[in-house]
């Protein structure tokens, strides 16, 4: 085809003829093809309508597979000195296998992330984020949460230090708190160093900076810092700040 017939094509694929009525139709015309503004219109709403009763596996796509039942797993948890036995789904974290299936809800929920140091327990003599553990981690395990330091007619003297020194308000950070506490004096007293410990060659002492360092994964939102600092040197028989 020449360059002449071919704009000729383009002309007579935009004119457009007037019927008796006045109405316009667009005679589309190109290479054979011929098609008026309203048939145009007509196989534009036929193809939509097509396309919205198809059914999606007609394109390529599956149907979602449903979600698998949860895996249920048996395990044995040694927490405040009884034997619990519990069948939990192999996905449920340290922390709610305590607070849902054991009813232990001293062991606050905070951020999750293990961030806040709210679910902080103690495990086989050392301090974690309950969140950030599964239970099934955790067989034969010892635990201890808040409710097994003490109890309100004997508490642990970490425990009275806090309340003598009022180093809570809220209170929602203080058993993680507590349990942290409790763990950094003896981390101290083990002889285990921190970032600030200056001579590893010799003990670490019960010093602020030490008490602050390594408490700073338990965060409380409501500032009271120096009353859990000061209830902590008192159990450590530290000078108070």
């Amino acid at each position: 085809m020449s360059n002449h017939d071919h704009e000729a094509n383009k002309r007579h694929l935009h004119s457009a003829s007037s019927n008796s009525s006045g109405n316009h139709y667009l005679n589309i015309e190109y290479y054979g093809f011929r098609l008026t503004r309203r048939e145009l219109l007509k196989v534009g709403v036929v193809s939509a309508a097509t396309v919205a009763m198809t059914p999606t596996h007609a394109f390529g796509a599956s149907a979602n597979d449903p979600t698998p039942p949860p895996e249920l797993s048996h395990v044995t948890l040694n927490v405040n000195g009884e034997s619990r036995q519990l069948d939990v789904d192999t996905r449920t974290t340290l922390l709610d296998a305590l607070r849902e299936n054991l009813h232990l809800t001293g062991t606050k929920k905070g951020c999750d992330h293990g961030q806040c140091g709210a679910c902080t327990v103690i495990v086989d003599g050392r301090r974690i984020n309950a969140c950030l553990t599964l239970a099934v981690m955790q067989q034969n395990a010892e635990i201890t949460t808040i409710e097994g330091l003490g109890k309100p007619d004997n508490l642990h003297p970490m425990q009275a230090a806090f309340i003598k020194h009022d180093g809570f308000q809220c209170g929602y950070c203080t058993p993680g708190q507590i349990c942290s506490s409790v763990m950094v004096l003896k981390e101290i007293e083990m002889g285990i160093p921190s970032h600030v410990t200056s001579d590893l060659n010799s003990s670490p002492q019960a010093t602020a900076d030490e008490i602050r360092e390594r408490m700073s994964g338990n965060i409380c939102r409501c500032g009271a810092y120096s009353n859990i600092l000061a209830a902590i040197e008192d159990v450590a028989g530290g000078q108070k700040s």
